[in-house]
């Protein structure tokens, strides 16, 4: 069997040989082999969904958004496409995870960062 740093870096020679950046094209196919990598069957295994709906504030002018992925309450993927610059993203990220779990606590957040390519 292998370790889960095995499986990572697996994962991540798949990654660099197959997922060029493309958010809308390859998104899901991404998120399924990550989870595949941390132990688990696949993305929709652990009962997350892709592109859900979050709906948006009327002050944003409602209507409804789409959060690349999320599994309620444990984490909110926002994917974009490579080179994007992400801290100006983070505000939708967040807006996104607080209208989907109102009730979790509020924790400082996460810095986005870009993972370095290898």
């Amino acid at each position: 069997m292998s370790s889960p740093t095995d499986k990572l870096a697996a994962f991540t020679a798949w990654a660099k040989a197959h997922i060029s950046g493309d958010e809308k094209g390859q998104a899901q196919i991404f998120l399924d082999h990550l989870f595949i990598a941390f132990g688990h069957a696949g993305s929709l295994d652990v009962c997350g969904e892709p592109e859900f709906r979050v709906r948006k504030a009327t002050e944003d002018g409602g209507g409804t958004s789409f959060a690349d992925y999320v599994w309620k309450p444990v984490v909110l993927i926002e994917m974009k496409k490579r080179g994007t610059v992400l801290s100006k993203h983070y505000r939708q990220a967040f807006d996104y995870w607080t209208r989907l779990v109102p009730g979790r606590p509020l924790r400082r957040p996460l810095q986005l960062r870009r993972v370095p390519r290898l």
